[in-house]
C-alpha cells in the first residue's frame, strides 16, 4: 500500500513527505491535497481510507464532509450574483428579501450579511434542536423574521447561521436554493464537479466518505476545545452559542449521516480538494482558472477588502473578514492578500493574488478534541506549499503572468 497517489512537481516534494504521514492507519481515514500556481496544478496528491468499514481507498475525486469550508463556496455565489447584477452589495438585504426587513432589519445591507455583522448568530431562537436544523426553508424563514440578537455592525461569527442567509438572500433574487446554485454558478462555469451542498444528487453518492471519528461536544470544556481557533484559545460564551443545540452532534452520526440530507450551507457542503483549488484559483487569478471565467476581474479584485480586523465576538481573534471569506492562516507566514475558509475538523481552502496559487485539503476524519482548523494539517501542508511556491517565484520571475480573459467572456462550462 502505497503512502498516497498522485503527483507533485519538482520542488515539492517536502509537502508529499508530510502528507505520507498524515494517513498512516486506516483509523485516520483519509484526504487529498491540492496546490495550484498560476493556474497550474502542481501538487495533487490523495491517501488513505475513505471508508474504513468496507476498505475503500481515497480516491482523486473522493468528497469529504468539510464543515465550513463550506461557507467560502456559499460566498462565491452569492458574488456571481453580483457581478451579473443582481444585487448589489451595499443595499438593503429586504430590497431582495423584503420579509428580511422584520425585527428592525431594514437597513441591514449584503455586505453586513457577508461580514458577520447582522447580529443573527445565535442557532438556538432558529433552530432549537438538531431536527429543526434540517428544515432549512423554516430556519431561512425564520432568520429573517428574527430580531437581532446584539446590535448589528460588529462582526459575529455566524458559524451556522450564516449559511441559511445566503440561501435566503439567493433564493429570494433567484427563486432557487443554494444547492442548485453551487452547481450552476460555480461548478459548471469552471467545469469541476466537486463541489455539493449536502449529499450529491446525480448519482455521486459512492464518491462521498465515510466519516472517521465522531462529532462529538461532550461537555462545555471539549466543545470550547474542540472549536477554539488555535490549541489552547478558548472562544468566548458566544462561540458556543452559534454552534450547539441539543441533538447537534447526532447529526454527523452513522453511516448516512442526517446532515448531508438537508442544505447548510455554512457547513455541510462535501467537496473534493481539486474542485475547492480550482475555485480559489479563480480567486486568485482575476476570477479564471483553466481558461474559464468565473467572475470579472473587477469584481474580484472587490472581495480582497478587509471589512474588520477587531476580534470577532464570537470567535475571539481578529479573522480580518473580507466578504464572505477570511484570512488565510499559515503559521510563520504572514500572507496579506491572501483569503478562504477554513473548516471544523481540518478542511479548508484559500487563494493568493499576490502570488497566483491556491491551496486546498478535504479529509474525513474528526479528532475528538481538536481545533477548528483539525489537527492543523492544513496549516502545516500550507507552509510547505508557499515555501515551494516562493521557490518557483525565484525561477520563474522573468516569465509573464498568464493574462486573464475580457471580463466580458464567461464560461457556461
Amino acid at each position: 500500500m502505497t503512502d498516497y497517489e498522485g503527483f507533485v512537481e519538482p520542488g515539492y516534494e517536502p509537502v508529499a513527505r508530510l502528507f505520507t504521514r498524515l494517513f498512516r492507519s486506516p483509523r485516520r481515514g483519509g484526504g487529498s491535497f491540492v496546490v495550484r500556481y498560476r493556474d497550474r496544478t502542481v501538487v495533487d496528491i490523495w491517501g488513505g481510507v475513505a471508508d474504513p468499514g468496507t476498505g475503500r481507498r481515497w480516491q482523486r475525486d473522493s468528497l469529504g464532509l468539510s464543515f465550513s469550508t463550506t461557507k467560502g463556496v456559499a460566498a462565491t455565489v452569492i458574488h456571481r450574483l453580483a457581478d451579473r447584477g443582481l444585487l448589489g452589495y451595499d443595499e438593503p438585504v429586504a430590497a431582495y428579501w423584503p420579509e428580511f426587513a422584520a425585527g428592525g432589519k431594514g437597513r441591514l445591507t449584503v455586505r453586513h450579511l457577508l461580514t458577520h455583522q447582522v447580529g443573527l448568530d445565535k442557532l438556538a431562537p432558529i433552530a432549537p434542536n438538531g431536527a429543526a436544523m434540517l428544515d432549512h426553508l423554516a430556519a431561512e424563514q425564520r432568520l429573517a423574521a428574527h430580531t437581532p440578537d446584539h446590535r448589528p455592525g460588529t462582526s459575529a461569527y455566524h458559524a451556522i447561521t450564516f449559511g441559511w442567509l445566503l440561501a435566503g438572500l439567493a433564493r429570494a433574487v433567484t427563486g432557487k436554493g443554494m444547492a442548485e446554485l453551487v452547481q450552476t454558478e460555480v461548478n459548471e462555469p469552471l467545469g469541476i464537479d466537486g463541489l455539493h451542498i449536502g449529499r450529491p444528487r446525480t448519482g455521486q453518492q459512492q464518491r462521498v466518505a465515510a466519516t472517521v471519528g465522531r462529532f462529538r461536544p461532550l461537555s462545555p470544556l471539549v466543545s470550547r476545545l474542540g472549536f477554539a481557533p488555535f490549541p489552547g484559545v478558548l472562544p468566548p460564551r458566544r462561540g458556543l452559542e452559534s454552534l450547539f443545540v441539543p441533538g447537534v452532534h447526532e447529526l454527523f452520526q452513522g453511516p448516512r449521516p442526517a446532515i448531508l440530507d438537508t442544505e447548510m450551507p455554512a457547513a455541510n457542503g462535501v467537496f473534493s480538494a481539486e474542485s475547492l483549488a480550482v475555485l480559489y484559483g479563480a480567486l486568485a487569478n482575476d476570477g479564471v482558472a483553466g481558461g474559464k471565467r468565473l467572475l470579472s476581474g473587477a469584481a474580484v479584485r472587490g472581495l480582497n477588502r478587509v471589512h474588520t480586523r477587531a476580534p470577532d465576538r464570537c470567535l475571539g481573534i481578529p479573522m480580518f473578514w473580507r466578504l464572505g471569506y477570511h484570512q488565510a492562516f499559515v503559521p510563520g507566514v504572514w500572507l496579506p492578500r491572501a483569503f478562504g475558509h477554513f473548516g471544523y475538523a481540518g478542511s479548508g481552502g484559500w487563494g493568493d493574488p499576490v502570488s497566483g496559487m491556491s491551496v486546498a485539503f478535504v479529509s474525513n476524519r474528526i479528532y475528538p478534541v481538536t481545533t477548528a482548523m483539525g489537527d492543523l494539517a492544513l496549516t502545516r501542508l500550507s507552509r510547505l506549499a508557499v515555501a515551494a511556491v516562493r521557490r518557483a517565484e525565484g525561477r520563474d520571475a522573468a516569465l509573464p503572468r498568464p493574462a486573464p480573459l475580457p471580463d466580458d467572456r464567461r464560461s457556461a462550462g
